[in-house]
């Protein structure tokens, strides 16, 4: 595959993949080489790609003969990805409160801040962009490159859990203020106390998630079916 193709794969790839994360898509819809190809304006082989790499991620599958099918994200994947979370972005910001800079401290300070700007003039679009801000700097900070490229990850598949958590004041300040918590660890130099800061506050989603149902977050999937 040339570069051009590659490039163009990697563009489809990441599009198709939030398009999914973020529900758009049925489980079991197919997906269309020709169309999407026409959709985007590009010949099928980067569209080929882009499904391929899909269906190493496990997002969808692709039945030879027969089509390309979404899989998506089922209940018990997004409690698996929370398991996860708890223990790595814990490792992270223990990282972080030890070698986390002032110029980074000071950026995440500025982001919540803003944050509480915006929930009092309820903007929940840029409350939820500024959390995400805020996630980039700590994993940046916690200077482990591998584990700041997994936690990403792991991260863009929680689009919907963000909104849902964003979408009243009540929850945004909690939020907000459990990432305070974290922030003041780091900054005492604290690395059992961030730690600490982040299992409260990932316990504290997971207790909001029990409440709404798991198979609301992820459109009605529970164990991988409708």
């Amino acid at each position: 595959m040339s570069e051009a193709n590659f490039l163009l794969g990697q563009k489809i790839f990441q599009k198709i993949r939030q398009d999914i994360i973020a529900g758009r898509y049925s489980r079991d819809e197919e997906l269309k080489e020709l169309l999407i190809a026409s959709e985007m304006g590009v010949s099928r082989t980067p569209v080929r790609e882009a499904l391929r790499q899909l269906e190493r991620e496990e997002l969808v599958t692709i039945i030879p003969n027969k089509g390309t099918y979404v899989i998506g994200i089922t209940a018990q994947d997004m409690k698996d990805i929370y398991d996860i979370r708890v223990a790595l972005e814990g490792l992270c910001v223990r990282q972080a409160a030890n070698i986390a800079t002032q110029e980074q401290i000071e950026a995440m300070e500025e982001i919540l801040y803003l944050a509480e700007y915006h929930i009092r003039k309820g903007h929940e679009k840029q409350v939820v962009e500024l959390g995400g801000k805020f996630h980039e700097i700590l994993y940046e900070a916690g200077g482990n490159r591998m584990l700041k490229r997994v936690l990403q990850n792991y991260y863009l598949y929680l689009e919907r859990v963000r909104k849902f958590l964003f979408s009243e004041p009540e929850k945004m300040w909690e939020v907000i203020g459990e990432h305070w918590e974290i922030l003041e660890a780091v900054k005492e130099r604290d690395g059992e106390k961030a730690e600490r800061a982040v299992s409260r506050h990932i316990a504290n989603v997971i207790r909001h998630i029990d409440s709404y149902g798991w198979e609301n977050i992820t459109g009605g999937q529970k164990d991988g079916k409708n």
